[in-house]
């Protein structure tokens, strides 16, 4: 028997809240320094599939991210006090991330392989005393978010009589002129916050110009594009209201409450089998970060303003689309057409 659309849509979005709601709460009461990021792998596990994901494949993600996160802390200590080879270190790095995601290769642990990509050079150079801990933060991560991938699994299981619809790879062209745009996107964004002391920014920032760049198509029409702005910009609004909402009951009850309605809402959309689910993949990405920053440890992150948090993902969308506009290539009428 084929799956219903609608009803393996819900099951999944059940599954993403449960995990996401369950895994934040469960970071922040256990002191996580970056409570965002087992429930940021556990939605992009769950999103990528409605069966479980093999211990096998699990098991390979994980020693996949952890070993990204060994050679990057390697070379954020071998070339950290080298700016320039650092950063063309980390440009390498990066274009090989876009090229496999262009060519549709991948799946999730692209963008996961980015986010480490991302956070440990910050993390490494902008904050020395949390170099010793970034393994056992990646450690954390990994293995507490396929614990709430296989709960959520394990509580609102998949019926066994369903056939999942699987859906034929679409060949795509390398891409590389596309790679090397998104590969100088990124890159400058990560040296801009690499020059600056609030750690906070630097990590939003970068994480939303990767997500963007994932969800951007040259052939989308310019109201599809201005949607995808609205979507995200709702992501990092919903963040700082719900930290404000937090802040007048501060209480890891309420904590799981707000971040399981809001699931519900955005994760449910990112689970549907339509264009834009990895637009609200991307808005729940957004939420994620702003909101576990406002709760975590980190120094500088906690009680920024309103206006400060949207404008840091303001500027992130914004940079985007400008460079987006830039560096990319337009297909012609033709090739969209065909």
């Amino acid at each position: 028997m084929l799956a219903d659309p609608v009803a393996e849509q819900r099951r999944k979005g059940l599954r993403v809240a449960l995990a996401v709601s369950v895994g934040f709460t469960v970071s922040v009461a256990m002191g996580a320094i970056v409570p965002f990021l087992g429930p940021l792998f556990a939605a992009q596990f769950l999103l990528s599939s409605s069966q479980p994901m093999p211990a096998g494949k699990t098991l390979g993600m994980a020693v996949l991210i952890l070993a990204t996160g060994i050679v990057m802390l390697l070379l954020t200590a071998w070339f950290g006090d080298h700016p320039a080879t650092f950063l063309m270190v980390l440009g390498l790095i990066y274009f090989l991330c876009f090229a496999a995601q262009a060519s549709g290769k991948g799946g999730p642990a692209v963008f996961l392989v980015l986010v480490v990509a991302v956070m440990v050079p910050l993390l490494g150079v902008l904050n020395k005393d949390l170099a010793a801990s970034i393994l056992s933060i990646l450690a954390f991560g990994v293995l507490s978010g396929a614990a709430m991938m296989w709960l959520a699994h394990a509580v609102i299981p998949e019926p066994a009589s369903i056939v999942p619809q699987l859906q034929p790879p679409v060949p795509a062209p390398p891409g590389y002129l596309r790679a090397l745009a998104n590969t100088a996107i990124l890159l400058s964004s990560v040296t801009i916050c690499l020059t600056s002391a609030a750690l906070g920014a630097a990590i939003v920032i970068p994480i939303t110009v990767a997500s963007l760049l994932g969800q951007l198509d040259t052939t989308e029409s310019g109201r599809a594009s201005v949607g995808l702005v609205i979507v995200n910009l709702f992501g990092g609004i919903v963040a700082s209201v719900a930290y404000a909402i937090l802040t007048i009951r501060p209480n890891l009850f309420s904590m799981f409450v707000i971040v399981l309605v809001v699931c519900l809402f955005v994760g449910g959309r990112a689970a549907a089998r339509s264009a834009d689910a990895k637009v609200y993949a991307g808005a729940l990405t957004t939420f994620l970060i702003l909101f576990g920053l406002g709760v975590s440890p980190l120094p500088g992150s906690a009680a920024e303003s309103f206006s400060t948090r949207i404008l840091y993902v303001a500027g992130a969308i914004v940079f985007v689309f400008l460079t987006t506009a830039l560096l990319w290539k337009r297909p012609s009428a033709r090739s969209v057409a065909a």
